[in-house]
């Protein structure tokens, strides 16, 4: 196996490594609920710190990158994780909620600092190999989050508690840290700062400056808005798919539970076969396709009486979330000097969909009904159609004709877009060379 597959192997595992953490506390809510002894609205404070962390993570994550390299900084953030769920499992043994809020916290702060870290690495390798890879490397993700909520499933189903499965899951996620060390390439990413040396305060500075400039950047902070859209979507399903069939269409938990289920096989199936549609279409028309069939899965969804079509709603929504976060990690990544910041920048507005996007469905709901109050999605897939054209690829650097000589001979057939799926004006863009 060559370097730069084994890296993609090991980042894609780190995907899954992430997915599966993420969803390992959601079966076990009931029962976490039941030993503390609180209500639902603590526990939905409770969920909300591992938003806040991640955000703290998403900041942090820059510095900790340039700091410690790729090896490191992915090892560390997946071992912060694994602590982090022993103290989990530690703290609902004792059945303390203020050290279940501050370890609910500290795995966000992981998890959004290993989201930054694999997303660059992962940019990284795909402008290596001149092909997409980013949608499985987030299928993997898909596919962990399932995997986690089934382990956690199994466990209440054969009665192993809370805090035995999280001090498990720990050691798991530490050992598979370790071993997957080595298959990380250990790139700095340092930032360019024109050249200049600027050493200890100094250079924090400058990196501080990197990352604000990257909020004045109006083409990213549209590969944000595409985020923005999609993650509505995405987060809000999670939070109320179920809910919406259980109440408003009337049916029982365990068809409310194969719906939502629908939905996340349906996310991860079109992550893996979405790269060759992306090295076919580019990726402005994949989200601009993927958010149109979005739309109509909306629109099927709230307004269809047949469940069968209602199922179908559901499936063409999980496509319309499926390439945003993905194709905008990608997008991000290539846009300028930096990538880890960049990448920062983008996450961070996914990360507010992520964190204010349901609350907002719940009060809308409130008011017009939860069925109704899923049009806010709708509208934001047209949105995210709107801002497409901010994914185009941006204008390699001119070269020396020895380089350029070069890199056309390591690119791969097939791989550069061809003149007739040409993109509007300033939006279809060659492929970029390697940073």
């Amino acid at each position: 196996m060559t370097s730069l597959a084994r890296s993609r192997w090991t980042i894609t595992s780190a995907f899954g490594v992430g997915g599966i953490t993420i969803s390992a506390w959601g079966p076990r809510l009931p029962a976490i609920k039941a030993s503390l002894g609180i209500d639902t609205a603590t526990i939905g404070l409770l969920l909300a710190g591992v938003t806040v962390g991640a955000i703290f993570g998403l900041a942090i994550s820059n510095p900790v990158l340039h700091r410690l390299g790729s090896r490191r900084a992915v090892t560390g953030a997946l071992l912060l994780v694994a602590a982090a769920m022993a103290l989990l499992g530690l703290a609902v043994m004792l059945a303390s909620v203020p050290l279940v809020a501050i370890t609910f916290v500290i795995i966000g702060l992981g998890i959004g600092t290993l989201d930054v870290l694999i997303n660059v690495e992962g940019s990284a390798i795909e402008r290596a190999a001149g092909r997409t890879l980013m949608p499985m490397m987030h299928a993997a993700w898909s596919i962990g989050a399932a995997v986690g909520a089934g382990i956690g499933a199994a466990c209440a189903a054969v009665g192993v508690t809370p805090a035995a499965q999280f001090i498990g899951e720990a050691v798991l996620i530490g050992v598979a840290a370790l071993g997957m060390a080595p298959g990380i390439e250990q790139r700095t990413h340092a930032p360019e700062t024109a050249g200049l040396s600027t050493p200890g305060r100094a250079d924090r500075v400058a990196k501080l400056r990197q990352w604000l400039r990257g909020w004045a950047d109006w083409r990213l902070l549209l590969i944000g808005v595409v985020m923005l859209g999609v993650e509505l979507g995405e987060g809000s399903a999670n939070s109320w798919l179920t809910l919406a069939m259980h109440t408003d269409r009337g049916q029982t938990a365990a068809i409310a539970a194969v719906f939502i289920t629908a939905f996340a096989v349906g996310e991860a199936t079109a992550r893996i076969f979405g790269g060759p549609v992306v090295d076919r279409l580019g990726r402005v028309w994949t989200i601009r396709v993927t958010t149109a069939l979005g739309i109509l899965g909306m629109v099927l969804f709230i307004l269809a009486g047949n469940i069968w079509i209602v199922l179908v709603g559901v499936l063409l929504w999980s496509v319309g979330v499926s390439m945003g976060f993905p194709l905008g990690m990608s997008a991000a990544a290539e846009s300028g000097p930096d990538p880890a910041a960049r990448v920062s920048v983008v996450a961070s507005i996914g990360y507010f969909a992520s964190l204010a996007g349901p609350p907002v469905i719940g009060v809308l709901a409130q008011a017009v009904g939860l069925l109704h109050a899923l049009w806010l999605i709708a509208a934001m897939f047209v949105v995210a159609f709107a801002a497409a054209g901010s994914l185009g690829r941006r204008p390699a650097p001119a070269e020396p004709a020895a380089s350029a000589e070069l890199a056309a001979r390591a690119e791969p057939a097939g791989t550069t877009e061809p003149a007739d799926r040409a993109e509007p004006a300033g939006t279809n863009e060659p492929v970029g060379t390697i940073d």
